[in-house]
């Protein structure tokens, strides 16, 4: 058992707490058009895909905005067939996670021991190979493809289940960044300098909006509950706008496959999707493809998404960082 299993989950996603409330314009920001995120679903009454999301909107009491596992099976079924959207369990995140820290270390096991669909957490501060220090991972850049609610950035709460996890016990990227930080500063003027810097360092992008704003959101919790925890205080106004600034440039809403804003550009004219389109497993068998035929007509000058180069200070486009 990871957790308790919340009956409602407006302890974890709560756009109405303070921490939420205070930035939520920041949250919907996309940083690309310098407008908001949009929908890109039809699941919401009266809401078109390219419909921005507002924070007018999400306090409304028309639209109910909720992680995956407490959406109905029916609408889960269908994001499924439309969007191949699927999200993972905690057990499987922690196991690809330990992969990725195995190749980094050298050594498994570093910061918990599988047990089946469970894991034990290691007790002694984390030490580093020869040759790598505790800042040289803080600052390592990692990103998750398609993030959904970021259940490999961070790990709140179990995606597939609904179970929330104890910050001691969390598998997440970030949460290992946090945790290391934790161990190796002991004032909390470093200690938020450096957790700025974990926060630049994961990236991650997702297609629909309602996810990418959920992920935002966890990012966001994921950083005050570090702060509770570690120092017993609620962070001030000004350290919620530099982490929700940072979380913004951070995940990005995109079109995977073409690096764009979804439902922008002529990405899916019958001629190119000939010759260049890879078939995915769900169109293999018979589903629905990733965008809808209605939302194809009359569509907007294709938009390169944005990103934010940290170490550089710069602003790059995702599709010059994937090209090198």
């Amino acid at each position: 058992m990871i957790g308790r299993k919340s009956d409602e989950m407006s302890d974890l996603i709560d756009l109405k707490s303070h921490s939420v409330n205070t930035v939520l314009n920041l949250l919907l920001k996309d940083r690309t058009t310098e407008k908001n995120i949009i929908f890109a679903t039809d699941v919401y009454d009266n809401m078109d895909f390219t419909t921005e999301i507002t924070k007018k909107l999400l306090l409304s009491d028309s639209l109910d905005v909720r992680p995956r596992v407490l959406k109905s099976l029916e609408e889960q079924a269908q994001r499924t067939r439309k969007k191949a959207e699927v999200f993972t369990p905690a057990w499987i995140c922690n196991k690809m996670n330990n992969y990725c820290d195995t190749e980094w270390f050298g050594r498994e096991n570093v910061f918990n021991t599988e047990q089946e669909h469970d894991w034990i957490p290691t007790a002694e501060k984390i030490a580093f190979p020869k040759g790598k220090t505790w800042k040289d991972y803080v600052n390592s850049k990692r990103l998750e493809i398609t993030c959904g609610e970021a259940p490999y950035l961070v790990s709140r709460y179990d995606a597939a289940t609904g179970e929330t996890i104890p910050i001691e016990k969390r598998i997440g990227i970030l949460d290992r960044k946090l945790r290391i930080i934790n161990e190796n500063v002991k004032t909390r003027k470093t200690w938020n300098q450096w957790v700025y810097r974990a926060f630049e360092s994961v990236y991650g992008y997702e297609f629909q909006g309602d996810n990418l704003l959920i992920a935002r959101i966890n990012l966001l919790e994921t950083f005050c509950e570090y702060t509770r925890d570690r120092w017993n205080v609620e962070p001030t106004d000004s350290e919620l706008k530099r982490i929700a600034n940072i979380i913004s440039w951070n995940l990005w809403q995109m079109d995977g496959i073409h690096g764009v804003i979804p439902y922008t550009g002529a990405v899916c004219e019958r001629k190119e999707e000939e010759e260049s389109h890879q078939t995915t497993m769900f169109e293999f068998m018979g589903m629905e493809s990733e965008q809808e035929p209605e939302a194809m007509e009359s569509l907007p000058e294709t938009i390169d998404c944005k990103i934010y180069d940290w170490c550089d200070n710069k602003i790059i486009t995702y599709k010059s960082m994937r090209e090198g």
